[in-house]
């Protein structure tokens, strides 16, 4: 049966729904200014300054002779962790993968107490400020301590996978089964706009830094502090829009240790899943293209800098272009699964990647006109996809259970998200070119397009024991 409050009026449900909206607009300001742009120059950065300072205190480091000041140079420094010796232009790789691993190990739990909780908001507020509050604290890092670094960009990225999770969890409570698609679609447009409001703001301080008298340094400390602060401010706003939606009995829910209770009940989620099997086919599908998404979202910069041989200014208004296309993107599908549902959407959409990646392969080096139509072309399928996914998901989860399928959702995408850049990197290096690369990316669409084709969404909603939608 539906979770979603029939006691509430249309319109107090809608103000809710407005309400939740405006946390997708503040917390993409992680992934888009902090994970995207400018975690990975500043801490690399930092990183190169600790392996030169270490390289004059104690002798011998393969950095080149002539590499003083030259952080482009010194990224090949040696940077010590718990005696492993790595360049300091590997860290923030390791740092991503490093911080997944913590994710995968964290989130799902939060998410099982989540569901056990009598009220959410809590949880949402927690990870949503103590996230925010990490990020402002990396503006902190300084000089040679990069390690301060890496812990408090781990503790951010907690925070926002946490957060997300308990987010996404509610909305099976607020909209009805035919809300869902726009609801969530409206969400991840708004996510982008914010995201890139936020990062064009950020990109003005940095592109102007020498007229205001500041260093790169001091642009992406700056940067660091917007972004944690923007996170907060604007989470005030679902805070104050959410009901507690009192999903469970109270004395279920304060029953034993929520920790405990918490690992009771994920443990118990994992074991029944696998009733659920057209859920998990759908979850599979999704695994699948979500890859392929993510992987262009990464690599799309390497393949404008070392195939197409674009300047920064080219590749950081090609950034701004993706999210700002995104945000219409993700309105016109939330406006065509009103009309065809959403699994046609989203089958649509796949379609419309595999045309894109396909002419990512013909884009002429020099041309930044055509970069510009291409990311043109990826913002408009970049967040549609995964809102009307996220909606489709959240048909087909048993109700209590939201934050934990939610938080596996979430977990199985971060797992799988190596295969996409590992094909890219095996192509470019064994063609020697990037255009091979990124054409292989097809790949994923191409299957999900196939899978998702014989997913029978229908029953799995009906087997999820939820209400149908009317169109699908």
């Amino acid at each position: 049966m539906s979770t979603v409050d029939d006691s509430q009026t249309a319109e107090a449900r809608k103000r809710e729904q407005r309400g939740w909206c405006w946390y997708d607009w503040a917390n993409s300001v992680f992934p888009t200014s902090v994970t995207t742009v400018f975690g990975s120059l500043y801490l690399t950065e930092v990183a190169a300054s600790a392996a030169m300072a270490d390289k004059t205190l104690n002798g011998p480091n393969p950095c080149p002779a002539d590499g003083a000041g030259n952080t482009d140079k010194l990224q090949n420094c040696d940077i010590s962790l718990f005696g492993l010796d790595f360049p300091a232009g590997s860290l923030w790789g390791y740092l991503l993968s490093i911080a997944t691993v913590i994710q995968v190990l964290v989130v799902p739990l939060m998410g099982a107490i989540a569901d056990r909780s009598t009220n959410k908001k809590p949880m949402l507020a927690a990870f949503a400020f103590g996230g925010s509050l990490a990020t402002v604290a990396m503006a902190l890092v300084s000089g040679t301590n990069w390690e301060l670094g890496v812990v408090l960009f781990i503790l951010g990225n907690i925070g926002y996978g946490t957060s997300v999770v308990v987010y996404y969890s509610y909305l099976t409570e607020i909209s009805t089964a035919d809300e869902r698609d726009g609801l969530s679609a409206r969400g991840w447009a708004f996510g982008y706009l914010g995201g890139g409001c936020a990062l064009a703001i950020q990109l003005v301080i940095y592109l102007f830094r020498d007229s205001i008298g500041i260093t790169s340094g001091n642009a992406a400390q700056i940067a660091f502090v917007l972004s944690g602060i923007w996170w907060a401010l604007f989470t005030i706003i679902p805070l104050k829009r959410l009901r507690g939606h009192h999903d469970r009995p109270p004395g279920e829910a304060a029953r034993g240790s929520v920790l405990t209770a918490g690992f009771r009940e994920l443990r118990t989620t994992l074991r029944e899943a696998k009733a659920y099997p057209l859920t998990l086919a759908f979850l599979g599908t999704y695994l699948i293209y979500t890859d392929g998404i993510a992987t262009v979202a990464n690599v799309s910069a390497q393949y404008g800098r070392e195939e197409l041989k674009f300047e920064a200014d080219v590749l950081i208004t090609t950034i701004l272009i993706v999210q700002f296309v995104a945000f219409f993107g993700g309105v016109l599908h939330g406006l065509v699964a009103r009309r065809l549902g959403a699994k046609k959407t989203i089958m649509g959409s796949l379609a419309v990647w595999v045309v894109v990646i396909g002419a990512a392969y013909f884009v002429q080096a020099g041309q930044a006109t055509q970069f510009y139509l291409l990311a043109g072309g990826i913002g408009l399928v970049l967040g549609g996809t995964n809102a009307l996914s996220r909606s489709l998901f959240s048909q087909l989860v048993p109700a209590g259970k939201e934050a934990q399928y939610f938080s596996v959702y979430e977990m199985g995408e971060r797992a799988t998200s190596w295969l996409g850049p590992l094909l890219f990197a095996v192509m470019a290096s064994s063609t020697g070119s990037y255009r091979y690369a990124i054409i292989s990316l097809v790949v994923f669409f191409a299957v999900g397009l196939v899978l998702m084709s014989f997913v029978p969404v229908r029953r799995a909603i009906r087997a999820a024991g939820n209400p149908e939608p009317a169109l699908l």
